[in-house]
């Protein structure tokens, strides 16, 4: 008998070495090398093209129309592009708890008009009955399956002829053709390469839910991440109700829209006006509070930023921020101290975002410079302020990508001021309902946040 041929992989990556190794050369990870059982593929393949292709010339191929489907959620068409493309894969990654499963089955159920396959390997046929009886939402044409197993699941939906089929999880499928456990690398991906072949070669839309990593990617190979069309990251804390649909990839369209849930017990709702929710209102004002103009991709909105800035309290000043990057939060309290005298050697500094938000956008550095003013002097800024701008490292302000979207989105909220770059005099249109403020660097901010008629 030949002697079964085995290899090792790395979880975080899918390298492949021919012996175990502490630290994987491609990710730099350690221990993360697990020894698989590489099989011989079954005699045949499960799928034959029905013609062999050719070599055409690029003037010559005629495009095909496609109409997308309508999965009759605002949030999920906005994100994939305007609805999903037929016989395209789709991945969608997130934390534990975050809303996976819910988001999926709630797809599934609201598609109207599309035949729907939701299979399951982590829960029973009852237990998704009794989430979707918690949704309250009603669809005949919505089928639930459970099983694990990747041939079983294709005879299925051979049988069934679904327009759209959700996996929940692709760590729980396994094949045959492989000897190796469910969720290893090798698994991962040849179960995710043969959800592939089949939705090219029948048109099934398929959703494929994936865990991801302690450090916040999608777990198993980075090669899953190539194998599907779309990429979608399910965003959120845990201990508050809203959730960011991110597209990370999209081979149909732009990857740069953002889609905003509210969690409450009837399931997720979405969020069309996402600046209502992250606006509070306060009886008085307080002081490091600023409001930010901020766009993700196309879509503006305006968040708030609130900071503290306390004495420290031992040897090393502490410098937490929630949602964003401490180190940009570092870089921008290293201008204020260099550029408008402010020790903030001396104080601790702390930095949240209101809703849970993550942000990463360069032009609310000039609301989170505010906010650290607001808290340092411990005055509050002017009702109906807000600001755009991104700081650079000599304390100039520069104009915010998407400005114009910025004022526009603050003028509708019913903002009176907005302080931007004073590089955007020249060429920014007047804008109806507010008042632009234009400065050049950060020292002309604190007159501007706290004088009337500034």
């Amino acid at each position: 008998m030949a002697k079964q041929k085995k290899a090792y992989f790395c979880r975080e990556c899918g390298f492949e070495a021919p012996k175990w190794l502490g630290r994987c050369p491609a990710c730099g990870e350690w221990n993360t090398f697990a020894e698989e059982i590489i099989a011989k593929p079954l005699q045949g393949t499960m799928y034959v093209a029905s013609s062999a292709s050719e070599p055409q010339r690029v003037s010559e191929i005629k495009p095909t129309s496609h109409s997308r489907l309508d999965m009759h959620n605002v949030e999920v068409n906005r994100v994939l592009g305007g609805g999903l493309v037929p016989g395209s894969l789709v991945l969608l990654g997130g934390e534990p708890g975050i809303g996976k499963s819910t988001l999926s089955l709630q797809l599934a159920l609201t598609a109207h008009g599309l035949r729907t396959l939701y299979v399951s390997g982590e829960e029973s046929a009852e237990q998704i009955g009794m989430r979707a009886k918690r949704l309250g939402i009603h669809n005949e044409e919505c089928y639930i399956y459970s099983e694990t197993q990747l041939e079983n699941i294709i005879h299925e939906i051979e049988n069934q002829h679904p327009d759209v089929v959700v996996i929940d999880s692709i760590q729980t499928i396994f094949t045959q053709t492989i000897d190796s456990s469910a969720g290893s690398v090798s698994q991962i991906r040849e179960c995710a390469a043969s959800l592939l072949r089949y939705a090219k070669t029948t048109g099934t839309s398929i959703f494929i839910i994936g865990h991801i990593t302690k450090d916040g990617t999608i777990a198993g190979p980075k090669i899953l991440e190539h194998i599907v069309d779309v990429v979608l990251q399910f965003e959120g804390d845990g201990n508050n109700v809203y959730r960011i649909l991110r597209g990370i990839k999209n081979r149909f369209g732009a990857t740069f829209e953002i889609g905003v849930f509210e969690m409450l017990d009837s399931g997720l709702r979405s969020v069309e006006n996402p600046s209502e929710i992250l606006l509070s209102h306060y009886e008085e004002p307080l002081s490091g509070i600023a409001v930010g103009a901020s766009v993700d991709g196309v879509r503006p909105y305006l968040i708030e930023v609130q900071a503290l800035v306390t004495n420290a309290a031992y040897g090393t000043p502490q410098r937490n921020a929630t949602g964003y990057d401490s180190r940009r939060m570092s870089m921008l309290l290293a201008v204020l101290e260099k550029r408008v005298g402010m020790k903030m050697y001396q104080k601790d500094v702390f930095l949240n975002f209101a809703g849970g938000f993550r942000v990463a956008d360069t032009g609310l550095d000039l609301s989170i410079v505010s906010a650290v003013i607001s808290s340092y002097y411990d005055r509050a800024i002017l009702d109906g302020i807000c600001c755009a701008g991104e700081v650079g490292l000599s304390g100039e302000v520069r104009p915010a990508p998407r400005s114009e979207q910025r004022i526009s989105e603050a003028a509708r909220l019913g903002f009176k001021k907005i302080i931007v770059s004073g590089f955007l005099r020249k060429n920014l249109k007047k804008p109806k309902g507010i008042e632009v403020i234009f400065i050049n660097n950060i020292g002309e901010l604190p007159p501007a946040l706290f004088t009337e008629g500034a």
